[in-house]
């Protein structure tokens, strides 16, 4: 599938890894949908990249938030036919801390976002994609997922995010197995340490020795090679039913 002249939704596109997705996905010639609770960032990176690109305030949790947000898809732009899903929350708490067991609407909370909500987003997508017309191969659209290091390296203090990401993981190739009788394809991209926000918010020497973990490069991810890798799984008709490790050969300590 071609970037020029595709129509993305992009889950968590206002900032970090989606909002590298946006730029890129416009500065290739293909529209974009950001589907994000961030207005105000939103907002921003609209007055930036113009009217390829609209807003959809959503929560990857519910059903009706996600459906207008489809709409507004559709309305705008004619059609989808990708679907990046980077809406995601880490949340870290341990099994059993000071402060007695891990609250069981925290571990709900990381599941429903990360997982639910990825899930959530691509059925009512897919809905729509099928429609498509599809292109010389057969293909109709091409669905991307973001799971993480940590559903294989899972830290202490990471069971919910460790059990939320594994979980994408585990999906990714019955549902490129169902959809292949669609030509939608479906890939997961699974990053090691990159410099988003939700990284970036941790105190400046936790941010250093997190850059040296990685065998090489010896630093985080930037979210634009993020972007490059899903602009080549859209391209690459390939790519399908695989899960994409992209964190320079790190391997996660125990803590």
């Amino acid at each position: 599938m071609k970037l020029q002249d595709s129509i993305a939704m992009v889950t968590g596109g206002a900032s970090g890894l989606g909002e590298a997705c946006i730029r890129m996905i416009v500065s290739r010639g293909g529209k974009a949908a950001i589907l994000d609770l961030q207005e105000d960032r939103a907002e921003k990176l609209i007055a930036e990249l113009g009217s390829n690109v609209v807003f959809a305030k959503t929560d990857v949790t519910n059903e009706e938030s996600v459906q207008s947000a489809v709409k507004k898809t559709l309305d705008s732009f004619g059609g989808i036919n990708v679907v990046i899903n980077c809406a995601g929350v880490a949340d870290p708490g341990k099994v059993l801390s000071k402060k007695g067991p891990l609250p069981l609407r925290g571990f709900n909370r990381v599941i429903q976002i990360n997982l639910v909500g990825t899930f959530n987003v691509i059925r009512l997508a897919v809905e729509q994609i099928v429609k498509n017309v599809p292109n010389s191969d057969g293909e109709r659209g091409v669905i991307i997922n973001t799971a993480s290091a940590a559903a294989f390296d899972g830290q202490i203090g990471q069971p919910a995010y460790s059990a939320s990401k594994a979980g994408v993981v585990g999906m990714t190739l019955p549902i490129a197995r169902e959809l292949a009788d669609y030509g939608i394809r479906v890939m997961t991209i699974a990053p090691g340490l990159f410099n988003t926000p939700m990284v970036s918010g941790l105190p400046e020497a936790v941010q250093i020795e997190l850059a040296k973990m990685p065998p090489f490069p010896k630093r985080m991810g930037r979210p634009a090679e993020y972007a490059q890798l899903v602009q080549q799984i859209i391209d690459n008709p390939m790519l399908n039913g695989e899960v994409i490790r992209l964190d320079g050969a790190i391997r996660m300590a125990a803590k």
